[in-house]
């Protein structure tokens, strides 16, 4: 049996880029989200440094290797809206299925329901992306609808499903 791994979780700084961009190279990664191959440091800087005080990019760290990356933000700043919130995350191809995930979003969930008053939680997920629907239908996310032809990946239009989860009365 596998050692449990200590993930130390941490949100990013500016200088984490080049690790964030590692992250999202792999095939396998960026594959599974709407991100695009060969991402820039650049972009990366770009993204960690606008982020308001509400937004969020989170670190999965194991030793001192970025692991996985985690993103909340409001979806939209418009005042109707302010109760919900969208997530995305990628975990390294070497760490998939190992609790990465689980432990991301689990932080993330905390952070938007007992911090920011965000009671509806979106996302996009592939339809194909069968590890990712079972983690988060497992954190009591259920899917919303199917956008077809949504996005183009590895040179053909995909689907995706969009997914949201309410937050539980307390």
């Amino acid at each position: 049996m596998p050692r449990r791994l200590k993930i130390v979780l941490r949100a990013a700084e500016v200088d984490d880029a080049a690790d964030v961009a590692a992250l999202y190279r792999h095939p396998s990664v960026f594959g599974g989200t709407l991100q695009l191959p060969y991402p820039r440091e650049s972009l990366w800087r770009e993204r960690l440094a606008r982020g308001d005080a509400d937004t969020l990019n989170l670190l999965a760290v194991v030793g001192d290797r970025v692991v996985g990356h985690a993103y909340l933000g409001h979806s939209t700043p418009h005042a109707r809206r302010r109760h919900a919130g969208e997530i995305g995350m990628a975990v390294d191809a070497e760490f998939q299925r190992r609790g990465i995930g689980s432990a991301l979003l689990a932080a993330m969930i905390e952070r938007a329901e007992r911090w920011m008053q965000i009671t509806r939680l979106e996302l996009e997920v592939y339809p194909d992306n069968v590890a990712a629907l079972a983690l988060y239908r497992k954190f009591g996310f259920v899917e919303e609808g199917r956008l077809r032809q949504y996005a183009y990946r590895d040179g053909q239009l995909c689907d995706v499903l969009v997914m949201a989860r309410l937050a539980m009365p307390t």
